[in-house]
C-alpha cells in the first residue's frame, strides 16, 4: 500500500517524535485529535507499545519500505508541509512561492522527469516520475489546489481563470543554484479539478555522450561507423519511453562541429543544442511537420533529424532526403530492427528505395536498473531495490546481402537467418547479458520485451 495514496500525514505531528525512533520502531503517526491518533504500523513488526498516549490508537498496517520511505527526508518535507499550511491558512503569495521552489529543488535532487499535481476527490496529491515510475510523495487538502495551480499559471503565462479547457506553456527556473532549467507545463481538466503536469527538461539529458548511454564496446564501433556515412536513413526504434530521444541527441552531440549544419525537426523542442538548428513545429500558425520538410532541403542541410516518421509522407521526404546526398535520423515505434522493414512497407515504401536509402537500425529499451546500494530498499533507491534506468539495444547494419534481401525478395526469416549467421546480437541477446552482470532483474526485461 502507497501511504499517501490513501491519507495525509501530519508533519507537525509526526515532528514530535524523534525520526529515528520512528525508523526503528516502524510506526507512523499521520493524524491526531483529541480523542484518536492514527498511526501506520509495520505489517511484518513493529513496536507500537512504545508510543506513550492517552488517546485510543487506530492502527493501519503497511509495508516497512513505505513507512521509512515517508520518513525519508524528512525535514526537506517537513519544510515543504510548512510552507503549504502557510499558503492556505494565511494566504501568503511568499509562502506559495517558496514551496513550489522547494517543491523543484526536491523534485531536481531525485533526479525526477515529471511532475505530477493532481486532484482526487477529497485531496491534492504530487507525485514524481523517477526512472519512469509515479510515486506519490505528498498528499495535501483540496484547498491548496487553487492556490498552487493559480500561481503555476501565473508564472507559464497562462489563462489563470480557464479551468475547462487543457493548456500548455513553458517557464524557466532557477534550480538548485543551477543554470536555469526549462519546465513544460500542461494542464487537463478532470472530473475532480484539473491535473497539472510539469516536464523537467533539464538540459543534463542532452549532453549525454554516446560513449555511455548503455552500448557495449562492440556495438559502439559499429554505430560510429554507421553515423560517419554521407548519406542514408538511420532509424532508432521503440515504443513511447524507451529512450529513443535520448539516443538520437547522443549521437548528434557526437556528430556536432562547425563542418556540418545539421537541422532538426521537433514537436516539440525538448533540449537546445548549441550548434544545431532546431525547428519546433507550431500548427497554430501553420508551420505543420510535413511543410517543414518539404522545405528543409533549401537550407543546405548535411545532417537532419526528423523527430518521428509519422506517416506516407513524411517517410517519402526522408528517404528523399537520403538519396540525394543527406545523412537523416530519424526514430519510429516498432518492436525490433526486423520488424522495422515490415514496417516501412506498410507506409508503402518501396523496397529497392529502402533497400538503397537505410543503413542502419538501433532498436531499444529501457529497464530499471538494481540499485547498486541495497538488496531490498534504500533512501538511495526511494526504497524501491532500483536506482536508475538501463538501456538495452540491438544494431542492425544493412550491408549488400540485406539490402539484396529487401530489395528483391523480402523475407523476414531469411533475413533473420543471415544476421543470426554473422553474429547479430538482438535485444533478447543483450538483456540476458546483464541480467548475468545483475545489472537488472529477468522481471523487468519480461515487462519491456514480452
Amino acid at each position: 500500500m502507497n501511504i499517501l495514496d490513501n491519507y495525509r500525514c501530519d508533519y507537525e505531528l509526526i515532528r514530535n517524535y524523534e525520526i529515528n525512533y520512528l525508523r526503528d520502531n516502524l510506526f507512523l503517526p499521520i493524524k491526531k485529535d483529541e480523542y484518536f491518533i492514527t498511526v501506520i504500523v509495520c505489517e511484518e513488526s513493529s513496536n507500537l507499545q512504545l508510543v506513550e498516549t492517552n488517546l485510543v490508537i487506530k492502527e493501519i498496517k503497511s509495508s516497512k519500505n513505505e513507512i521509512l520511505f515517508c520518513l525519508d527526508d524528512f525535514e526537506k518535507k517537513h519544510q515543504i508541509y510548512i510552507n503549504y499550511k502557510n499558503s492556505i491558512q494565511q494566504n501568503q503569495e511568499k509562502a506559495v512561492q517558496e514551496f513550489f521552489d522547494l517543491l523543484l529543488n526536491f523534485s531536481l535532487e531525485k533526479k525526477c522527469s515529471d511532475i505530477h499535481i493532481e486532484t482526487l476527490s477529497e485531496c491534492l496529491i504530487i507525485r514524481l516520475r523517477i526512472d519512469g515510475i509515479l510515486k506519490t510523495f505528498f498528499s495535501f487538502e483540496i484547498s491548496f489546489y487553487l492556490v498552487l495551480s493559480s500561481y503555476i499559471k501565473l508564472i507559464s503565462n497562462m489563462d489563470i481563470t480557464q479551468k475547462r479547457k487543457p493548456q500548455n506553456a513553458r517557464f524557466e527556473k532557477q534550480v538548485l543554484n543551477k543554470e536555469k532549467i526549462d519546465f513544460r507545463v500542461s494542464t487537463m481538466p478532470t472530473i475532480t479539478g484539473e491535473s497539472i503536469v510539469l516536464r523537467i527538461l533539464d538540459n543534463g539529458v542532452n549532453k549525454k555522450d554516446l560513449n555511455n548511454i548503455g552500448f557495449d564496446e562492440i556495438t559502439l564501433k559499429k554505430v560510429k561507423k554507421s553515423i560517419l556515412k554521407s548519406n542514408g536513413l538511420i532509424l532508432v526504434t521503440g515504443p513511447t519511453g524507451s529512450g529513443k530521444t535520448t539516443t538520437l541527441y547522443s549521437i548528434l552531440n557526437e556528430l556536432n562541429d562547425n563542418s556540418k549544419k545539421i537541422i532538426t525537426i521537433e514537436d516539440p523542442v525538448e533540449y537546445q543544442i548549441k550548434g544545431i538548428q532546431q525547428v519546433a513545429i507550431n500548427n497554430a500558425i501553420g508551420l505543420s511537420f510535413n511543410d517543414v520538410l518539404k522545405n528543409i532541403l533549401r537550407q543546405d542541410p548535411d545532417i537532419i533529424m526528423i523527430g518521428e516518421i509519422r506517416d506516407e509522407e513524411s517517410l517519402s521526404i526522408a528517404i528523399q532526403a537520403s538519396l540525394t546526398g543527406h545523412l537523416v535520423f530519424s526514430t519510429l515505434h516498432t518492436n525490433d530492427s526486423i520488424s522495422t522493414l515490415s514496417r516501412l512497407f506498410d507506409l508503402n515504401a518501396k523496397p529497392y528505395l529502402v533497400a538503397s536509402t537505410l543503413r542502419a537500425v538501433i532498436a531499444q529499451r529501457l529497464v530499471l536498473k538494481l540499485c547498486i546500494f541495497c538488496e531490498d530498499g534504500c533512501s538511495k533507491c526511494n526504497y524501491t531495490g532500483f536506482d536508475g534506468r538501463l538501456s538495452l539495444f540491438e544494431f542492425l547494419e544493412f550491408d549488400e546481402n540485406i539490402s539484396s534481401l529487401v530489395a528483391n525478395d523480402f523475407d523476414k526469416n531469411k533475413i533473420m537467418h543471415y544476421v543470426k549467421s554473422i553474429g547479430f546480437k538482438s535485444l533478447f541477446d543483450d538483456a540476458k547479458e546483464k541480467i548475468e552482470k545483475n545489472l537488472t532483474t529477468k522481471d523487468e526485461v519480461n515487462k519491456v520485451l514480452f
